[in-house]
């Protein structure tokens, strides 16, 4: 599995239907394209929520990116991501 942050911005319309109802029914469609949710927060500032989320490879994370953009009506911009630590052990390969 693969770490990925998916980076939320609202639209006027989206925080209007915002509700925990909506993050279930977000979290299910998550786990419909293999994924599992590490933590959600939302922010204040450029970004207005983040999920961190695992996902088998970056196909399943693209779609999910897409689906949950056309449920919610907010836009995301999902990420690959490593630990520092195996960051630091990929680059010592180079």
């Amino acid at each position: 599995m693969a770490t990925f942050f998916m980076f939320g911005k609202y639209s006027s319309e989206a925080i209007k239907e915002a509700s925990a109802e909506r993050t279930i029914k977000s979290n299910s469609l998550i786990k419909k394209f293999g994924g599992e949710v590490n933590s959600m927060y939302s922010l204040l500032g450029e970004q207005d929520l983040v999920l961190i989320v695992n996902f088998p490879g970056i196909e399943q994370a693209m779609k999910a990116s897409v689906a949950l953009s056309k449920l919610t009506g907010i836009s995301f911009t999902t990420s690959p991501a490593v630990t520092v630590e195996n960051f630091d052990k990929m680059i010592t390969e180079i």
